[in-house]
């Protein structure tokens, strides 16, 4: 697919069918990530893959107990065959700005020097570089938050202290049935207000 394509045709999907994703297609998916601009070439950001129902299923487990189920609005979430828990690690990034070619920016000093943490940002453009790939390979994707679960999910899957989990992607064929999310009916702003030439 050209690249403007799939930009336009990328969107959040919510319902997925439980095919499995073939190992050739989360590759490559899984290999965007990896093409990710980052801050002093760090690479600090790191996933990690859950695939198939056993591994799937105690995510959920970690995240949305069982009695809650029966009610979740998008019960086709908790079939993708595939989660993605993208995670970065903060200190990688002072470690590689206190090497001699960064040391100047003092950003090496520790997090608290840092106005905008790139760990984030970082990681965010890998998380979108995932989003467009899945898009390209005519799967669906979906990005949301971990928010109060993020204990549980660290203890299920081993996440290490320093090492910050950003949210779950989920991947897989889309089902044809998804209702969209609330805020899908909020209108992009016009690309006048958006774009600001020469000065706001």
């Amino acid at each position: 697919m050209e690249l403007h394509e799939v930009v336009r045709r990328r969107h959040m999907v919510r319902s997925f069918a439980p095919t499995p994703i073939a190992d050739d297609v989360l590759t490559r998916v899984l290999t965007a990530a990896t093409r990710a601009p980052a801050a002093g070439n760090t690479s600090a950001v790191d996933l990690v893959v859950l695939r198939g129902a056993a591994e799937t299923s105690r995510y959920w487990d970690a995240t949305l107990a069982p009695e809650k189920r029966p009610g979740f609005r998008w019960p086709g979430l908790l079939d993708a065959p595939v989660l993605v828990v993208p995670c970065v690690r903060p200190e990688a990034y002072v470690e590689r700005y206190g090497e001699p070619d960064k040391a100047r920016t003092g950003l090496g000093a520790g997090q608290d020097r840092w106005a905008v943490p790139y760990w984030h940002v970082d990681g965010g453009m890998a998380t979108m570089l995932v989003l467009l790939a899945a898009a390209d390979e005519g799967l669906g994707a979906l990005f949301f938050g971990i928010f109060d679960h993020e204990p549980a999910v660290r203890v299920a899957f081993g996440i290490p202290a320093d090492v910050q989990p950003l949210g779950t992607i989920a991947l897989g064929h889309p089902a044809g049935d998804d209702e969209p999310g609330r805020s899908a009916a909020r209108a992009r702003r016009p690309l006048e207000e958006v774009i600001h030439h020469g000065s706001w």
